[in-house]
């Protein structure tokens, strides 16, 4: 049984992705460190990941003063999972349709794999137009069906997608041979093929925060929020005061952009967002998958629900292995699993995803790898899963002048380029109809009631 994670600020000495291990030379890393906050400003972003920075730039294209807005980030920026993802920009072509469809019906669940696609382009473009250096690559990717159990998995679950209207035209099937042919894996017993992308995270958002600050924006690191009360004076338009470790900061409008961290400064989310911490572990690839083999597609191999690798292949050739990483689930622990804890990262599970790696390498029986090849880096994130699979987005009802837009359920690239600019609409007065968002994104006391009511049923 998963344990309850108590709400807790990001924890201070945490790891270094391979993202922040390559781009320590950003400016504004350390951005305002030792300085008091300022004592006031209109908007008010906390959290420095993609959806902090994405959120203020589309602000400030939307016509908002760049000196107008205030990121705080509790340590680096981009330190939070933005950073610490496995590279993906990798939308849900039909997969998770029954799990979706659930929680919020077969037209939602469908509106929910759409938007995904719509983030895959909206990043694409986005990169293209500002000419941003991210290595970005758009590719293949793979659903790699590993047993039996998962073949029927996913042909349930394409089969429904189909069902409820869902476009198949851009996923392809393989089987048999076919599949080990096309995914490069020995086991494969079929593989479902739809269109991804690569790339960068860290470099992506240091761009829009660098963009976002040469046009008047204020970024303030390593300085947490730490309480949110309302004014003494409710007419006042700065209405909300926020307590940080540098100072309080009055704010007119506080946008929570903290993802798996939310439920610190909104406690009634604490069970409706539960933090799980995930682990990426990168790999220097030998003969058989460097040069003219280096692998040029994106992967998720799947044994069982809770058992499975992401597999992703870097501009550079460097491959990484996300997911459970573990054979034997029974070896998962909570302390694996449930943890806002990115400070260490677990041995076994390392250990397992070199040897699912080496299990991509033809050679290795034969000749083990020489040094510097095989497992290189090994890092942790924590991410927000919310009770209905979905992320938060819009106004906080009750507390009028805060908005959220968090619980990305680790797959917050595929989402978040449309649920940023979603989010600015909304707090631009435009309708939930404008952001072209799914209607189950859509924040609310009612769907956080709709949890706990279901949660208290089933412990009778």
């Amino acid at each position: 049984m998963t344990k309850t994670v108590l709400p807790a600020l990001p924890h201070p000495d945490s790891t270094l992705s391979i993202w922040h291990r390559t781009t320590r030379s950003f400016p504004h890393l350390h951005a305002n460190r030792l300085i008091p906050v300022p004592e006031s400003t209109k908007y008010l972003i906390i959290g420095s990941g993609i959806s902090g920075a994405l959120t203020a730039w589309k602000l400030v294209e939307s016509g908002v003063k760049g000196e107008d807005i205030l990121i705080i980030e509790a340590r680096e920026a981009v330190s939070g999972a933005s950073g610490r993802n496995a590279g993906h920009i990798r939308p849900d072509a039909f997969r998770g349709f029954p799990d979706y469809a659930a929680f919020h019906g077969p037209d939602q669940a469908r509106k929910v794999l759409e938007n995904e696609r719509d983030v895959l382009e909206s990043v694409r473009n986005f990169v293209k137009e500002h000419n941003i250096n991210s290595d970005f690559n758009y590719m293949r990717t793979f659903e790699v069906a590993l047993t039996e159990e998962f073949v029927a998995l996913f042909a349930k679950a394409m089969e429904d997608f189909k069902a409820a209207g869902g476009d198949t035209s851009h996923i392809k099937f393989y089987e048999g041979e076919d599949a080990k042919r096309e995914t490069r894996v020995p086991n494969a017993l079929c593989a479902y093929e739809s269109p991804a992308a690569s790339n960068h995270p860290g470099k992506l958002v240091q761009w829009i925060l660098n963009d976002f600050i040469s046009k008047g924006g204020r970024l303030w690191t390593h300085c947490p929020a730490t309480r949110i009360i309302r004014a003494e004076d409710s007419t006042a338009s700065l209405r909300w005061n926020v307590s940080t470790s540098r100072g309080i900061v009055a704010a007119e409008t506080v946008v929570h952009c903290t993802n798996a961290y939310a439920s610190y400064l909104l406690p009634e989310l604490t069970k409706f967002i539960a933090p799980r911490r995930s682990q990426v572990n990168s790999f220097v690839p030998p003969l058989s998958l460097s040069g003219e083999y280096t692998l040029k597609h994106t992967m998720a191999l799947r044994y069982k629900a809770d058992h499975f690798f992401s597999v992703n292949a870097l501009t550079n050739g460097m491959i990484l292995l996300g997911g459970t990483g573990t054979r034997n689930n029974s070896d998962m622990t909570s302390e694996d699993l449930a943890s806002l804890d990115d400070s260490k990262y677990s041995d076994r599970i390392a250990q397992n995803s070199t040897r699912e790696f080496l299990s991509l390498c033809p050679e290795f029986e034969a000749k083990p790898l020489r040094h510097g090849e095989g497992l290189d880096h090994a890092w942790t994130g924590i991410i927000g899963m919310t009770a209905d699979r979905v992320p938060l987005i819009g106004p906080i009802e009750g507390l009028e002048g805060q908005w959220i837009c968090a619980g990305f359920n680790g797959h917050g690239m595929a989402g978040i380029f449309t649920c940023a600019p979603g989010l600015v609409k909304l707090m631009s007065g435009l309708s939930w109809q404008d952001t072209g968002l799914p209607e189950c994104f859509q924040f609310s006391t009612e769907r956080i009631d709709r949890f706990k009511r279901r949660a208290a049923k089933s412990t009778l």
